[in-house]
């Protein structure tokens, strides 16, 4: 019996052509820290009485569906893939003054069928591999901490693993982001964020929702579809106490502020002069909490909380730009 260790397995993605129908192969094996896609299942039990005491006489299988999370780091080709089936728009365009690197601009779909994936299991010890068709992401957490690579936690959806003849997986090198390639800004609008100064922090994490519900109908074990219903962005951030104007003001007197995470990878270069690089925009954020924690010995730093929302006059909530050497997905 074959025996090993969780670097053996392989997670890989694929873009479905057609919603629900399996590709035949992944297009990006990324590279996880840990990952956990489960078979989920749910039984009818008999409890009614049959003259004993015992509380059940039978279970039965009533359905059947895939559920788990994938944790890996921030990469410029592969995540795009993931970002799209939780947004649902990618529009790619030349990076300007390059002809081989492309800008990904990924914003939400106003619908509630983002793009679903096929999601590929290779389990080297089972000697069973498995491909679950309508995959869809329906939460990530991105986590910007010192001293790690920037890193997210993406919660996925789909169907019953198919079982399949064993996957050759092959990983392409993918260009990652460490925390000092980070500039963030805000301002008091979208349009003033290039000419806003950076503001340094110390840790972030964002949570982008998709709420996604599966659409469970009579007449099938599997859920019909997975469906996204309210899209919802919030997050925290931590950063040493230097004055009020970085966040205090704003969050006292409710002033929504525009936001952006940016991501360069200097040290890879694409094409002539561009650079890997995930940039997040979010056109309208509040915060909602604010805490000064003052302690005799420490330094002092703040915490927030925040929360996006739908700004009518940017008509957008957020676009993620994904820079990189991908034409499409």
């Amino acid at each position: 019996m074959s025996k090993g260790i969780g670097k053996l397995f392989q997670i890989g993605i694929a873009k479905e052509s057609t919603r629900g129908t399996a590709q035949s192969s992944a297009t990006y094996w990324p590279a996880f820290s840990d990952a956990a896609p489960e078979e989920k299942i749910e039984n009818a039990v008999d409890v009614q009485s049959y003259g004993v005491i015992e509380d059940s006489v039978s279970q039965t299988r009533i359905k059947n569906w895939m559920e788990g999370v994938i944790n890996a780091p921030l990469t410029d080709q592969s995540l795009p893939l993931i970002l799209l089936s939780l947004l649902g728009t990618d529009t790619p365009t030349l990076h300007a003054g390059e002809t081989t690197v492309y800008d990904h601009a990924i914003t939400v779909a106003q619908n509630a069928q983002h793009q679903s994936l096929t999601l590929f299991v290779h389990d080297p010890l089972a000697a069973q591999d498995y491909s679950h068709a309508l995959s869809v992401i329906h939460k990530i957490d991105l986590e910007y901490a010192l001293k790690d690579f920037v890193k997210y936690s993406a919660a996925i959806m789909g169907q019953q693993g198919a079982q399949k003849s064993t996957f050759s997986p092959s990983q392409s090198a993918e260009n990652r982001f460490v925390p000092q390639y980070l500039t963030f800004k805000v301002a008091a609008n979208l349009a003033g964020l290039n000419a806003a100064s950076a503001i340094a922090i110390r840790n972030l994490k964002l949570t982008i929702d998709d709420n996604i519900e599966s659409q469970d109908v009579l007449g099938n074990i599997a859920p019909a579809d997975f469906l996204n219903k309210e899209f919802k962005i919030e997050g925290t951030l931590e950063a040493i106490w230097q004055n009020e104007s970085d966040f205090k003001t704003n969050a006292i007197a409710n002033t929504p502020q525009a936001m952006r995470l940016d991501l360069i990878n200097s040290a890879i270069t694409l094409g002539s002069a561009a650079h890997p690089e995930i940039k997040i925009d979010l056109a309208k954020v509040y915060f909602t909490e604010f805490s000064r924690p003052i302690k005799t010995k420490d330094l002092v730093y703040q915490t927030l909380k925040f929360k996006a929302s739908y700004s009518i006059s940017d008509a957008q909530m957020v676009k993620i730009t994904c820079t990189n050497t991908i034409a499409s997905y």
